[in-house]
């Protein structure tokens, strides 16, 4: 299992939201390419980060911060937010990206994601999908900040997904989102019993090395995490032997 570090990214500042809410940031008084360095020299080779300014501003966002942090970065980068059209794609892999990350359309024009798929490869996309989970453990992907829901539980959608070729899900439990409380693991082990091909990265609740552990054993082939390692609770270097 890989251990891809996350960096949120809000006007060029490293912050961290709680459960996406923008009334609940964490700034970081770090340096985003410094912190990328540092995670690459500690042994990530991949790095996650999420321009939270593209993904609530669109096209009015200044993307000028993420694009430098594109080309600074010595790992692969994958990067998302904002992702609306093909031309941010494009703008992306422009700059470095090794692979877009793609959340609200994949679940509201999923046909025009398909398009995607075909067009710029499947092992060059992935599909972010952040679920509710509800009280029959059926979970419902959110969109647009996790503000609105879709008509469509998780198991339909991946179904018509990996139809097409879908190769990497990252899917996120926003109850678990920033708020350390440790991985929701059941829905992990589902996903991987369900879409077997499917290479999934599981986000959300990792607040120490067991969390890490546990991931491991339910098979996923990635975790990302990014509060933990901003606040201390342990280094790349330590969740990278634990993961070996």
């Amino acid at each position: 299992m890989q251990l891809i570090p996350a960096i949120d990214l809000l006007k060029g500042d490293v912050v961290r939201l709680h459960r996406g809410d923008f009334s609940e940031c964490t700034i970081y008084e770090m340096s985003a390419a410094r912190l990328a360095r540092t995670y690459s020299a500690a042994g990530a080779k991949w790095m996650h980060v999420v321009d939270l300014a593209a993904s609530r501003d669109g096209d009015s966002a200044n993307l000028d911060p993420l694009f430098q942090l594109l080309e600074d970065a010595p790992q692969q980068v994958q990067t998302g937010g904002g992702v609306r059209s093909g031309k941010d794609i494009e703008k992306r892999f422009s700059h470095g990206a090794a692979r877009v990350v793609v959340g609200t359309l994949c679940v509201n024009e999923t046909t025009r994601f398909i398009r995607w798929l075909d067009t710029y490869g499947a092992d060059r996309l992935v599909a972010a999908l952040d679920v509710h989970v509800d009280t029959d453990g059926i979970p419902w992907p959110r969109t647009h900040g996790w503000t609105e829901g879709s008509k469509r539980h998780l198991w339909d959608l991946l179904d018509e997904l990996t139809t097409h070729k879908l190769q990497h899900l990252l899917c996120t439990d926003i109850s678990k989102d920033g708020a350390m409380v440790g991985p929701n693991l059941a829905l992990y082990r589902e996903l991987l019993e369900r879409y077997p091909t499917l290479e999934i990265q599981a986000s959300g609740g990792v607040a120490g090395l067991r969390d890490l552990e546990q991931l491991k054993e339910t098979g996923v082939a990635a975790a990302i995490t990014g509060k933990a390692l901003l606040e201390g609770c342990f280094t790349v270097q330590e969740a990278l032997e634990v993961l070996a």
